[in-house]
């Protein structure tokens, strides 16, 4: 079934403070070779984020007043983070639909507990055809349709996931779509009508299929 977070964060997180000076930030994305660090209070909760383009923006580090710049003033805030149990596929929509590279990962008292990347959770969308035509069929549609499973047919290509199911089971349709969506590695779902008692064949049917509207 669909992966969480909590799976493929990094649980070693490079941090700042509020107080970490400007030069001492730059270091730390040089050392480590990343583009960003979530910044912590004294109890480790996120107050926000820091990455290459905020220091951009302040290339001198010192404000106008002459004065060193801090992390607290370089930051931005509120940061976007993730819970360890939510879905890969909605943590990688956050980072698209934000435009971040990094989602600091946090407890229920947003403390610091991981950090995520955009390669971390793209990695899990680097599934085979095969494998996930193998996970509806052994783990999904036995789960959500029981004794009808074994004559819906199931074809994968390019991620986009065919499912036919026989016109007498039409009404388990939807719940077979909604649970096909959420296996990773799976960019769409569509359906079309089987002849009534068709079974399952042994291999993906032939020819393309077109991505259908999300169902979440």
């Amino acid at each position: 079934m669909a992966r969480i977070v909590g799976e493929v964060m990094t649980r070693e997180v490079v941090r700042a403070r509020r107080g970490t000076p400007f030069k001492d930030v730059v270091r730390l994305l040089d050392r480590h070779r990343i583009s960003g660090v979530p910044v912590v209070d004294e109890d480790d909760k996120v107050i926000g984020v820091i990455s290459g383009t905020d220091l951009i923006r302040r290339p001198a580090g010192r404000s106008a007043d002459g004065r060193d710049l801090t992390a607290r003033e370089l930051m931005s805030t509120p940061a976007i983070t993730v819970h360890p149990e939510q879905r890969i596929a909605d943590a990688a929509r956050v980072m698209e639909r934000r435009g971040v590279e990094r989602l600091p990962v946090v407890d229920e008292e947003d403390r610091l507990i991981g950090i995520a990347t955009r390669r971390d959770l793209l990695r899990v969308f680097l599934r085979t055809d095969d494998e996930i035509r193998r996970e509806i069929l052994d783990d999904v549609l036995p789960l959500v349709l029981g004794r009808t499973a074994p004559e819906v047919t199931v074809s994968v290509r390019d991620g986009v996931v065919t499912l036919c199911v026989p016109g007498e089971h039409g009404a388990e349709l939807a719940a077979a779509i909604r649970s096909a969506y959420r296996v990773d590695g799976v960019v769409g779902v569509v359906n079309r009508p089987a002849p009534t008692g068709s079974s399952r064949p042994a291999g993906p049917a032939p020819g393309p299929a077109a991505p259908a509207p999300e169902h979440r």
